[in-house]
Protein backbone atom coordinates (compact mmCIF):
# COMPACT_ATOMS: atom_id res chain seq x y z
CA UNK A 1 0.00 0.00 0.00
CA UNK A 2 1.60 3.49 -0.58
CA UNK A 3 1.09 6.34 1.53
CA UNK A 4 2.12 8.87 -0.56
CA UNK A 5 3.19 9.93 -4.04
CA UNK A 6 7.13 10.44 -4.32
CA UNK A 7 8.84 11.42 -7.64
CA UNK A 8 12.07 10.00 -8.40
CA UNK A 9 14.02 7.02 -7.06
CA UNK A 10 12.25 5.56 -4.04
CA UNK A 11 15.32 4.71 -2.78
CA UNK A 12 19.66 4.68 -2.52
CA UNK A 13 20.17 1.01 -2.25
CA UNK A 14 18.67 -0.38 -6.07
CA UNK A 15 21.31 0.22 -7.96
CA UNK A 16 23.59 -1.59 -5.52
CA UNK A 17 21.43 -4.74 -5.10
CA UNK A 18 21.45 -5.19 -8.68
CA UNK A 19 25.24 -4.72 -9.28
CA UNK A 20 26.05 -6.72 -6.03
CA UNK A 21 23.37 -9.74 -7.38
CA UNK A 22 24.67 -9.65 -10.95
CA UNK A 23 28.28 -9.85 -9.74
CA UNK A 24 27.48 -13.07 -7.79
CA UNK A 25 25.71 -13.83 -11.26
CA UNK A 26 22.16 -14.66 -9.57
CA UNK A 27 19.29 -13.61 -11.42
CA UNK A 28 16.27 -11.82 -9.71
CA UNK A 29 14.73 -14.79 -9.14
CA UNK A 30 17.44 -16.77 -7.48
CA UNK A 31 17.69 -13.67 -5.40
CA UNK A 32 14.16 -13.97 -4.13
CA UNK A 33 14.42 -17.39 -3.52
CA UNK A 34 17.32 -17.17 -1.89
CA UNK A 35 15.93 -14.66 0.27
CA UNK A 36 11.99 -16.59 0.84
CA UNK A 37 14.71 -19.32 2.32
CA UNK A 38 15.52 -16.61 4.72
CA UNK A 39 12.34 -16.28 5.50
CA UNK A 40 11.68 -12.72 3.71
CA UNK A 41 9.05 -13.33 1.77
CA UNK A 42 9.62 -11.15 -1.57
CA UNK A 43 8.89 -11.99 -5.44
CA UNK A 44 11.00 -11.33 -8.31
CA UNK A 45 8.67 -8.50 -9.04
CA UNK A 46 9.66 -6.82 -5.80
CA UNK A 47 13.79 -7.14 -6.47
CA UNK A 48 12.79 -5.64 -10.01
CA UNK A 49 10.79 -2.81 -8.43
CA UNK A 50 14.12 -2.32 -5.70
CA UNK A 51 16.39 -2.78 -8.39
CA UNK A 52 14.29 0.37 -10.98
CA UNK A 53 13.97 2.28 -7.19
CA UNK A 54 10.64 2.14 -7.74
CA UNK A 55 9.83 0.84 -4.10
CA UNK A 56 10.93 1.72 -1.20
CA UNK A 57 12.96 -1.06 1.58
CA UNK A 58 12.07 -1.62 4.61
CA UNK A 59 15.11 -1.40 6.97
CA UNK A 60 14.21 -4.99 7.79
CA UNK A 61 14.74 -5.79 4.24
CA UNK A 62 18.28 -4.55 3.52
CA UNK A 63 19.63 -6.54 6.84
CA UNK A 64 18.24 -9.60 5.05
CA UNK A 65 19.26 -8.48 1.32
CA UNK A 66 22.86 -7.93 2.61
CA UNK A 67 22.93 -11.40 4.02
CA UNK A 68 22.25 -12.68 0.90
CA UNK A 69 24.12 -10.52 -1.61
CA UNK A 70 26.83 -11.61 1.41
CA UNK A 71 27.58 -7.65 1.93
CA UNK A 72 27.21 -4.64 4.44
CA UNK A 73 24.23 -2.52 4.59
CA UNK A 74 26.54 0.12 4.14
CA UNK A 75 27.62 -0.87 1.40
CA UNK A 76 24.45 -1.26 0.17
CA UNK A 77 23.43 2.46 0.75
CA UNK A 78 26.75 3.52 -0.80
CA UNK A 79 28.76 4.13 2.88
CA UNK A 80 31.76 2.17 1.69
CA UNK A 81 33.35 -0.32 -0.81
CA UNK A 82 33.79 -3.97 -0.80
Amino acid sequence: MKLYQYHGRCNCSGMRIRQRREELGLSQEQLAAKLQLYGLELGQKAISRMETGLRVIADYELLWLARALETTCSWLLGEEEI
